[in-house]
């Protein structure tokens, strides 16, 4: 069943009214970007060689990742762009399209600009399937994809062994102010008995519990940026409540993600995966946090 609720109209929806007016959002995101040196680099891949049941992990950057296992290739919200409209992108994509091997499968968690990315998309090699939420379909009917599914929360959809699930969460869909009908969610993809999550956009709520009452992931991908000022948490999630996530889902892993490329909110850029790691010494868990760099896989 759909989850509605209010669908912010602006910016200053989701800004208390003395944090927004143009001028702080023109300074904060775009002209403090624009002076900032963009770093990082491209970095050859050299993946890995995988045997059933293994996973390799790139982050990509952003909300990016390319998971892949000895049969599978699978590419979750793919950005490589250097610009979104008048946003620069402060670190550049781990690697580039054209070193991308061949993908089986895409899943777009959501239609906003920054994780449904038209240009990247036309630019993949040779995409079998994607899987989207709900009324986002017909963004995706000239991006070259073989075969495109629209599903429903907590709706399945299985193809030769593995399985993706569309899962809950507290943001919203529309990729312009009047295509309220568009959904979102996370994704749990099932395959050689692993089961990995990426939550795509969430603030935190009670949904998280029941992901992991119900399917609870061995890996865990959840987003720890564009959290400030406070009421930015209405939409998104600090390092805090990526924590508490964590702990609801059950997982073994955490592998942060959503922040780092684009500043998407007030906060500075190097605040939520410094925030994350000094949780994570204080509670005990670092053991289980993976700070991976992007452009470099990592296998579980």
């Amino acid at each position: 069943m759909r989850r509605r609720r209010k669908i912010p109209r602006s910016f200053k929806d989701l800004t208390p009214s003395n944090h927004f007016n143009p001028r702080t959002f023109f300074y904060e995101m775009v002209w403090k970007a624009l002076l900032t040196r963009r770093t990082g680099e491209h970095r050859r891949p050299e993946f890995p060689r995988l045997k059933h049941g293994d996973v390799a992990i790139t982050w990509i950057g952003h909300a990016s990742f390319l998971l892949q296992f000895d049969d599978l290739n699978v590419l979750i919200d793919p950005n490589f762009a250097n610009w979104l409209f008048l946003l620069k992108r402060i670190k550049r994509a781990g690697l580039r399209i054209k070193d991308l091997p061949r993908i089986d499968l895409v899943l777009l968690t959501h239609a906003h600009f920054d994780h449904f990315h038209k240009p990247t998309l036309r630019k993949l090699p040779a995409p079998k399937i994607a899987v989207m939420p709900w009324g986002v379909g017909d963004l995706a009917r000239d991006l070259g994809f073989g075969r495109v599914i629209e599903l429903q929360t907590w709706e399945s959809f299985s193809h030769a062994n593995w399985k993706v699930t569309l899962t809950p969460c507290k943001h919203w869909g529309a990729r312009t102010i009047h295509d309220e009908h568009r959904g979102y969610g996370g994704f749990m993809l099932e395959h050689q008995g692993r089961r990995i999550y990426h939550a795509g956009d969430s603030a935190y709520c009670d949904c998280f519990k029941e992901i992991g009452a119900r399917c609870p992931p061995e890996i865990a991908l959840l987003p720890i940026g564009a959290y400030y000022p406070d009421s930015f948490r209405n939409v998104h999630m600090g390092p805090d409540e990526a924590v508490k996530v964590f702990r609801d889902l059950g997982a073994k892993w955490f592998i942060p993600m959503h922040y780092g490329a684009f500043k998407l909110s007030f906060e500075a850029m190097d605040d939520p995966p410094r925030w994350l790691q000094q949780i994570a010494e204080r509670d005990g868990f670092m053991h289980q946090l993976m700070m991976l760099e992007e452009g470099v896989p990592v296998v579980l």
